[in-house]
């Protein structure tokens, strides 16, 4: 614990990444090919979705997502997407790079999207729910989804913590029309960057490559190994962007998803270890009925966040806040005063430290600062601190 305990510490199995990437070099390709396609088969038989293809990043899927739901419905500028405050702003950027409109509803216990709350703002001009998956965590998914089939909704669930988490022994990612994961350096299944788009609809798998790809209606993959010979001509059909994941990229994805079981089940070991630990002296955010965490975050809530993030920063404990309610930030602005909940949790929340290389003595020493922390604090909640160990994260 020299150098503290991290909130992210991710973990590559050097060796077998190498390899992976080796291959690429020695075959001279390391772009769209090969390891992408390899990945993209990978995840489907993992995930059992029917289709998947691998983007630069999740924030990339998300902005494909809307896009093409949007072409496909003929949605209008201005229709209206309903999202969570409580995520990390791609979420609702992606809604916004297509000209609709953010409407927020709240969130529950679990800190996901309240049903009742998304039933609340149903417009005549709502197309679409943004569902995300806050540390893995379902929250009422299946509710959702009724409540999308019932009044006709596109359902995109960000998925972007949820590589691995399941919902009553079905991968999440069945009950939507199209569900986006996170492969980020910190996620539970880390590329360096990356992401996966999975679209229900084999036509829109089929559209969302040309998309990923400038519009190009055939990638340099194709117009070469496929064919046998280069073939020069192509198409340019839409007005696409250059997001497709690389082989480099899909290499240390391949590797990383061998081990994904694995290593969720150690996340959740770690979790239960916060759970005995803490007891009933630090309120938690809970795990949702069903739902089989990925357990990319172990969240608490507390008073005087700020404060206690300072006091565990001066014992070597790094924790990270996910995530400061997007209303807070003026672009969201319209928003704030419509999501009490969310408000309330983004002053209280941390994420504690959750990572491989975490020891039940790491988890201990953790548990003891943090609750003579809170025990010593003042039961009125102070003026925040300034500055804090805020880590990036996504």
């Amino acid at each position: 614990m020299s150098d503290g305990i991290q909130l992210f510490t991710p973990t590559y199995r050097v060796e077998e990444c190498l390899a992976e990437i080796k291959e690429c070099l020695e075959r001279g390709w390391t772009g769209v090919g090969y390891k992408t396609i390899e990945l993209e088969q990978a995840w489907t038989k993992y995930t059992g979705l029917p289709h998947a293809h691998f983007l630069a990043s999740a924030t990339a899927g998300l902005h494909l997502a809307v896009r093409l739901l949007k072409e496909r419905g003929g949605w209008q500028d201005g229709d209206e997407i309903i999202s969570t405050a409580l995520t990390f702003v791609s979420t609702n950027h992606a809604i916004l790079y297509e000209n609709l409109n953010v409407v927020f509803a709240d969130v529950d216990q679990y800190l996901c999207l309240d049903p009742k709350s998304i039933e609340a703002k149903i417009t005549p001009k709502t197309r679409a729910v943004m569902f995300v998956g806050l540390g893995g965590n379902a929250g009422q998914l299946e509710e959702v989804v009724k409540l999308c089939k019932k009044h006709n909704l596109k359902l995109i669930l960000d998925a972007a913590h949820m590589a691995g988490t399941r919902i009553n022994g079905r991968h999440a990612g069945h009950e939507a029309d199209v569900t986006v994961f996170s492969f980020h350096a910190v996620k539970n299944l880390p590329t360096a960057d990356g992401g996966m788009i999975c679209f229900a609809e084999e036509s829109l798998d089929k559209e969302v490559r040309k998309w990923s790809w400038l519009g190009i209606n055939k990638d340099t993959f194709s117009r070469t190994v496929a064919q046998g010979a280069y073939k020069w001509h192509y198409e340019v059909e839409v007005e696409g962007f250059k997001y497709h994941g690389n082989s480099i990229m899909a290499s240390l994805g391949l590797v990383a998803l061998k081990y994904l079981d694995r290593d969720n089940s150690y996340r959740r070991q770690v979790s239960a270890w916060y759970d005995e630990l803490l007891g009933d002296s630090i309120e938690k955010v809970p795990t949702a009925p069903g739902c089989e965490s990925s357990r990319h975050l172990y969240q608490i809530l507390v008073d005087n966040r700020d404060e206690v993030m300072l006091a565990l920063n001066e014992s070597k404990i790094y924790p990270g806040v996910h995530y400061r309610v997007n209303t807070a930030y003026q672009m969201y602005a319209h928003g704030a005063n419509s999501v009490p909940k969310a408000t309330n949790a983004s002053e209280r929340i941390i994420s504690l430290p959750l990572h491989m290389q975490m020891t039940r003595l790491d988890v201990e020493h953790i548990c003891q600062t943090l609750k003579k922390i809170v025990q010593s604090m003042p039961a009125k909640k102070v003026v925040p601190a300034p500055a804090i160990n805020m880590q990036p994260v996504g």
